[in-house]
């Protein structure tokens, strides 16, 4: 676990500087900004995002929310503490490992992953680490790339994923879904776009 977490702080460490660039094509070919959007105006109270990157979801919280956001890169989450600055956005920000979060359990009303479930090592153990800092009847909300459920579509995401995996530590045939059923949670919303690679969930802890 300790090599995949050391490789992923490297990959993303090396990519910081030049990711915003990258996600800006990504964003208009699959929408993923308005999956930022969708999650995080829909986020209440307490708030915790789970590998926030550069802070690219930033932008879309409403001013009533309490935000923590956690990374495991320290370059990325210098770039979003600088995105903060410059949206006058009160947070507060924090190194730390999606599946060990040091968070006090049943403390948050909103657990957040916005694109980064792709890269965890073990998404069950996040989707877990969420179940557990959330209070009863908080929300986890996420947008994420998937596997499609369109086999013309899937047979190119396995082509496509050795290399993705390879060069950005990003894993294009999972299905965080499998897991939050799994674990207890509540569906609530659950949209599919782009030839359902692109999932947009709100789940709650009952």
């Amino acid at each position: 676990m300790a090599n995949s977490l050391d490789r992923i702080r490297r990959t993303y460490g090396r990519l910081s500087a030049t990711y915003d660039r990258s996600a800006s094509r990504w964003d208009r070919l699959l929408g993923f900004d308005a999956g930022r959007r969708w999650v995080c105006e829909r986020a209440r109270g307490d708030v915790l995002e789970v590998g926030v990157g550069t802070g690219l979801s930033l932008p879309h919280y409403g001013s009533a929310v309490r935000l923590t956001a956690i990374d495991l890169t320290p370059e990325m989450l210098d770039r979003a503490r600088g995105r903060a600055v410059e949206l006058g956005l009160d947070a507060q920000f924090q190194l730390g490992d999606a599946q060990a979060l040091e968070v006090d359990s049943a403390s948050v009303d909103t657990v957040i992953f916005t694109l980064s479930l792709c890269t965890v090592p073990t998404p069950r153990r996040a989707i877990a680490e969420a179940w557990r800092v959330l209070r009863p009847g908080g929300q986890l909300l996420l947008i994420e790339h998937v596997r499609s459920p369109n086999p013309v579509v899937r047979a190119g995401q396995r082509v496509l994923d050795p290399l993705f995996r390879r060069l950005e530590a990003d894993n294009l045939l999972r299905e965080p879904m499998e897991h939050v059923r799994r674990l207890g949670f509540r569906v609530e919303e659950l949209e599919r776009s782009a030839g359902g690679i692109v999932e947009r969930l709100r789940a709650t802890k009952p």
